[in-house]
């Protein structure tokens, strides 16, 4: 293996840390070649640049030309730039660095030292930054964002029939695609700095009335979350499964293929089933693990996980429903809410008072967030369905071994790959070999002072789970997520399209999650996750179903024994086991 992959970035000079924190929920496997240089490098990452510059906190002369600096490849696993994203805490003055840090990417004891630097103050920025703060505290809605939305749901309606395109339409196809995604990276990216100021606020609210669960607490339920909105849609399909005894049958066969099964039944009750599933595809067909990555699978790409997904939840009895959650929290957080105006009034400090009801409206941009990366992903779905189809058909023509080579491709190699594509057989076939070979390595969680060891220095994957050393009353502490507090049954869970059988009762135990993991939320009683943070994916749709979780718990999937029988509190972000298996 070379000391290096070929598509990483040098590192940058400026900014010289960089981190895995949330950026593992972005990207959890190595990105292929293809899916960082057209997806990342030549749209995302261009989108996130310019829309820092919306924030008032950075400006675009500050960084260099090619590759963008806000994130990283290093061995095809995706960094998020920690000294540059530090820039929203340096230049704001309603946070600060450790804050901002503890939002975005949890506790990390042994995450590098902020260090100021000559370059770090920008004070002809500051009526930027405050006009973008005054945004952040007052903006309930965003229409931008619907608008943006309707850009993306368009591209899906309006696709062609890909199969009947040549070659050349297919490139011209991604072609197209590439400036909407570059233009919808830029909310996306604003959205996503902001949302961890309303923790960091709510922190010295909390910390000033002597009550450190305020953010935990006031974060939860806060309503129309895109991302949670297709758990919704599965809760009410697994209520038909359950309430079927010809569906039940066959989901209870346990046939490899869902689907195969139930298209070949003549039951009119399992075709309105399929009905609605197919619906479903349609409007959340881009969703799927590590859906940012254009090579995986998605809902569309193998409905059978999300059917696997159905599966899973149907066994939960009707008072799980997240609808009946999220109306219990949403009065318990108004409730809060008066309680704390009354405890502001005692202490009779208007600026405190200020930044509390600043913070209830800066939490919008969770909403806002979410709403933006569920925007964003749609548009890369169809770039993904489109390269996938030229992958198939020069797989089909024996130009290429598999169709997952196509992804081995750069962006700028796509014009002489369809003009010549027999020339690219045994490069990307080696490509896919090499790429391949980088799942095995345990990626630097940091990579600091710009120096990136050679992928030798790397650790790799253990195939073997490691012997835990907890014992009965031990306790293990992360990031309070979601509020609440359960036991239940440890289920270890690496991959969420083939979960093992959870159980009412159970407390799922993953390295990290992303959108594709929240219909497992629902078959379960907990969550913990090995990293996160107060904004993770894991702690908003935690809070939006109603169910305690706790993020940043160092190696949990490691550690915890699977069925361990556990205690878990959210709102502490202890978590402690009571049985051994």
């Amino acid at each position: 293996m070379e000391e290096k992959w070929f598509t990483d970035h040098p590192p940058s000079e400026r900014w010289p840390h960089y981190t895995r924190a949330n950026a593992g929920e972005v990207l959890p496997t190595p990105a292929s070649p293809f899916g960082q240089s057209y997806g990342f490098d030549n749209c995302i990452m261009r989108g996130w640049q310019l829309g820092s510059t919306q924030t008032g906190f950075y400006e675009l002369e500050e960084y260099r030309d090619d590759p963008p600096e806000m994130c990283g490849f290093f061995g095809g696993y995706f960094y998020i730039n920690l000294s540059c994203i530090r820039m929203q805490a340096v230049r704001n003055p309603a946070i600060t660095v450790e804050q901002l840090d503890l939002a975005i990417f949890g506790d990390q004891p042994d995450s590098p030292e902020y260090q100021p630097h000559p370059e770090d103050e920008k004070p002809h920025l500051q009526h930027l930054a405050d006009s973008h703060m005054q945004f952040v505290l007052s903006a309930s809605e965003w229409p931008e964002l619907n608008e943006e939305r309707k850009l993306a749901d368009k591209e899906r309606k309006e696709r062609p029939d890909l199969k009947s395109l040549s070659d050349e339409e297919l490139l011209k196809r991604l072609r197209d695609l590439q400036p909407l995604i570059e233009n919808l990276s830029r909310n996306q990216m604003v959205s996503a700095g902001s949302s961890g100021i309303a923790p960091g606020m709510l922190a010295a609210v909390g910390e000033a009335i002597g009550d450190p669960s305020i953010p935990v607490r006031l974060l939860s339920s806060l309503g129309d979350i895109d991302s949670a909105a297709p758990s919704f849609a599965i809760w009410e399909m697994s209520r038909l499964v359950k309430d079927s005894e010809i569906i039940s049958e066959i989901f209870n066969s346990e046939s490899e293929s869902l689907l195969h099964a139930l298209s070949k039944s003549d039951s009119q009750e399992v075709a309105d089933f399929l009905g609605v599933f197919n619906e479903f595809v349609y409007e959340y067909g881009s969703r799927g693990a590590n859906e940012w990555e254009l090579s995986s699978e998605t809902w569309e790409t193998e409905p059978n996980i999300a059917l696997r997904a159905i599966d899973q939840v149907r066994s939960q009895n009707d008072d799980r429903s997240p609808k009946i959650a999220a109306e219990r929290l949403a009065m318990e957080r108004e409730d809060l809410i008066e309680e704390v105006r009354e405890k502001l009034k005692e202490i009779a400090n208007d600026e405190l008072t200020g930044t509390f009801e600043g913070a209830i409206v800066a939490a919008n941009m969770m909403i806002f967030r979410e709403r933006s990366k569920t925007t964003l992903v749609k548009p890369l779905h169809e770039a993904r369905m489109t390269i996938r189809e030229l992958g198939r058909r020069h797989k089909d023509s024996g130009t290429l071994d598999s169709d997952q080579q196509i992804f081995m491709l750069l962006d700028e190699e796509l014009e002489t790959f369809v003009a010549d594509p027999r020339s690219f057989g045994e490069k990307l076939a080696k490509r896919y070999k090499d790429w391949k070979a980088l799942w095995e390595l345990e990626p630097p969680f940091f990579i600091r002072d710009g120096v990136v060891p050679g992928l030798s220095e790397w650790d790799r994957k253990s195939s073997e789970g490691e012997i835990s050393t907890l014992k009965v009353g031990d306790a293990l502490t992360g990031v309070p997520g979601s509020p609440g507090s359960t036991q239940g049954r440890a289920r270890i869970v690496l991959d969420p399209s083939n979960p093992p059988d959870l159980l009412p009762g159970d407390i799922m135990v993953a390295p990290i999650t992303d959108p594709a993991w929240t219909p497992l939320f629902l078959a379960v009683e907990a969550v913990i996750v090995n990293v996160g943070a107060q904004i993770s994916h894991a702690v908003i749709v935690s809070r939006e179903l109603g169910i305690p979780c706790v993020v940043s718990v160092n190696e949990a999937t490691t550690v915890i024994p699977d069925g361990a029988i556990l205690e878990i509190d959210g709102t502490s972000g202890e978590v402690r086991i009571l049985e051994l298996p």
